[in-house]
């Protein structure tokens, strides 16, 4: 504790040093400025006149006075004769003039029958000629030697320009962070690996008995928003070390050299404080891969250089740990990956339905709720959903309870919130005409009819035209039965024949099409595509990998990884098996149409319909006892309310993700 007391100390003394520094060099600068204004001003550079224009200034009135000194006459002019330009600038001074000496007897009676006043000069003892010599000579030079030794002084020291060298480094001492690994839920294998590097720090003996060694980097790697950072703080708060947390913008400047200096700097702190822990957030904005491309940044990768430098240079002995977090790890650089550096690579991914639920009750441990909550029901109908998603909910829930005058937070409240987030608010000012209400009715009903008639489907749970604020004139939600991490060829099948059948219902009842359409049709082609080049579902092309998935943990874009031609026939292998696939829906449609009419009529009528009075009007038009009801029975849930997901990415099995098929505004 002492020498924490001591190394504040000191760091105040430094800091105080340095704010002294800063205000001698305003000052400095705020001097400077003061005399090339006074030297600039108009006025203070007289303009040389002839002696007989002077005379006929004076006859005319336009001077105000005048001084006669040994060598010259200085003349003031009278304001208003003053130069545009000067007044617009200095409107309280006036251009002044001078002329050479004459001898002129009738000199003094000329100006006074003018009203000029005037001056004679009375030999001085060069006063004048000294603070002449200082404010031109002296000052400006002593002004420039002290703003030059200053800056000597604060690169001498190794800090740079005005300290942009050093390390700004946010420092966390002990339990500051405020977080444990109670507070960290949904993922378990993270934080057993880190769980290990906590207990060497703690317990350093027990390891190094067999010659074990602390690894000197960890790397998390996951999407956005699953809680890498929480991690890195949950670490430092159970290890009860000093915590520096910095982000990999902070090392680059637009001065090539800063970002070394402070990467320096920081180990430099570390390893004084050493047993710590250092923690780089977004750590690609330094490490991406070194290459001779046309406009590589020098700077970036003078930083690289140096922080690899550092992380073969510092000791482990000492307890010194390097964390850093990334959702981009495939731009790293490979030296940068390699054992030795960071010798583990911790995944932190989007929880399963397990760990779903725990997120949920970490996050709901201080809201109030009554005893409808089941965070069961809510974890299945957000798969895919990540812990900052859950959150997110469970704080919307408690904002919509208070909104509705309640104490605690309901069930109800909790599946609003999921369609909140997931699709927006009611429009409740958006008003569709009877007829755009009718063709979303049937564009829904599509959907949800198609899904009942098919065995590979997932069951509906609610069916709207109420549209919201992201751009949904009506969607259908439809909740898995249970979590699942693969998808069967037919399921896929099953979901490209749902997901057209709204545009195949509008062609159907309408004998046209509309706009409406157009996010079922982005989904199902990116399901067909990811069929024929990722997942080997295609009879022309077999097991043959024509995609590869770039940036997987942000928007999983594919790239291509084959020649024209063959992106040509993918191109037609897609529109064959969405073409097949809307037939299907339109066939399926057409067997049933009464069962469309009835259901869309009472969707128009109710706006909003759940899952179970859905099912009770098909199974009435069709004359289906209940126990032989043809869909999958829905898994029951307190209140049928709204769910989930787009599916987040093609090569992830897509059928665990609740389906929203939307009808889309133009």
């Amino acid at each position: 504790m002492d020498n924490q007391n001591n190394n504040n100390k000191n760091k105040n003394q430094k800091n105080n040093r340095q704010g002294w520094g800063i205000i001698l060099f305003t000052t400095l600068i705020t001097l400077f400025l003061v005399l090339a204004l006074y030297r600039f001003m108009p006025g203070s550079n007289p303009k040389e006149i002839t002696y007989d224009q002077f005379l006929k200034m004076v006859d005319e009135g336009k001077v105000e006075k005048v001084k006669i000194n040994s060598d010259k006459i200085e003349i003031t002019p009278k304001k208003k004769d003053s130069s545009k330009d000067s007044e617009l600038m200095f409107p309280s001074v006036a251009p002044k003039y001078y002329t050479g000496v004459v001898k002129d007897d009738k000199l003094s009676e000329r100006l006074y029958k003018a009203g000029v006043k005037y001056t004679q000069e009375i030999p001085d003892s060069g006063s004048d000629i000294f603070w002449n010599i200082m404010l031109t000579l002296v000052l400006p030079t002593l002004l420039l030697f002290g703003v030059f030794s200053f800056f000597m002084r604060k690169m001498s020291k190794g800090g740079g320009m005005m300290g942009i060298g050093k390390s700004n480094a946010k420092m966390y001492v002990e339990k500051q962070t405020g977080v444990t690994f109670k507070d960290v839920a949904g993922q378990d294998e993270a934080k057993e690996s880190l769980q290990e590097v906590v207990d060497f720090l703690h317990n350093p003996g027990k390891y190094t008995s067999i010659g074990a060694k602390l690894p000197k980097g960890a790397l998390l790697v996951g999407p956005p928003g699953t809680g890498k950072t929480l991690l890195a703080k949950a670490v430092a708060g159970e290890a009860k070390v000093p915590f520096f947390s910095l982000s990999g913008s902070a090392f680059v400047e637009m001065y090539v050299g800063v970002g070394a200096s402070r990467v320096r700097d920081l180990f430099k702190q570390a390893q004084s404080m050493a047993p710590c822990i250092i923690f780089i957030d977004e750590i690609d904005a330094i490490g991406k891969s070194r290459d001779n491309a046309m406009g590589s940044n020098d700077e970036r990768e003078q930083t690289l250089n140096q922080l690899l430098a550092e992380m073969d240079g510092f000791d482990t002995d000492k307890g010194l740990l390097l964390l850093a977090a990334t959702n981009r790890p495939e731009i790293l650089d490979p030296a940068l990956l390699r054992p030795g550096r960071f010798d583990r690579r911790i995944i932190v991914d989007a929880p399963d339905l397990k760990g779903r639920v725990d997120v949920l009750k970490v996050h709901a441990k201080d809201v109030k709720m009554d005893e409808t909550v089941d965070l069961e029901a809510i974890a299945l109908a957000t798969s895919g959903a990540v812990g900052s998603d859950l959150a997110n909910m469970i704080n919307e829930a408690a904002i919509n309870a208070v909104k509705n005058g309640r104490q605690v937070v309901s069930q109800a409240d909790l599946f609003e919130a999921v369609e909140v987030v997931l699709v927006g608010k009611e429009k409740k000012d958006r008003i569709m005409n009877a007829e755009e209400r009718r063709i979303v009715s049937y564009h829904e009903v599509g959907h949800a009819l198609v899904s009942a008639l098919q065995k590979d489907a997932e069951p509906v749970q609610k069916i709207t035209i109420v549209p919201r604020t992201m751009g949904a004139l009506g969607y259908v939600m439809q909740t898995p039965e249970e979590e699942k991490f693969l998808n069967t060829k037919k399921e896929l099948e099953a979901m490209l024949v749902g997901m057209l059948a709204g545009r195949a219902a509008e062609e159907i009842v309408f004998d046209t099409v509309t706009t409406g359409a157009s996010n079922d049709i982005e989904k199902a082609t990116k399901i067909a595509r990811a069929m024929i080049t990722q997942y080997g579902m295609s009879e022309k092309f077999g097991l043959i990998g024509l995609e590869s998935v770039q940036h997987k943990y942000l928007d999983g874009r594919p790239v291509t990884n084959c020649g024209e031609e063959t992106a040509a026939e993918i191109d037609r292998e897609v529109m064959k098996m969405l073409k097949d696939a809307y037939e299907e829906a339109k066939r399926l449609l057409s067997e049933n149409r009464e069962a469309l009419d009835k259901i869309a009529a009472f969707l128009i009528e109710k706006e909003t319909i759940t899952g179970k009075e859905f099912m009770k009007i098909f199974r009435e038009v069709q004359g289906i006892e209940e126990e032989e009801e043809p869909q999958k029975q829905r898994i029951e849930m307190k209140v049928e309310e709204p769910e989930q997901l787009e599916q987040k990415d093609v090569e992830e099995p897509v059928q665990n993700e609740p389906e929203v098929s939307e009808t889309t505004e133009e």
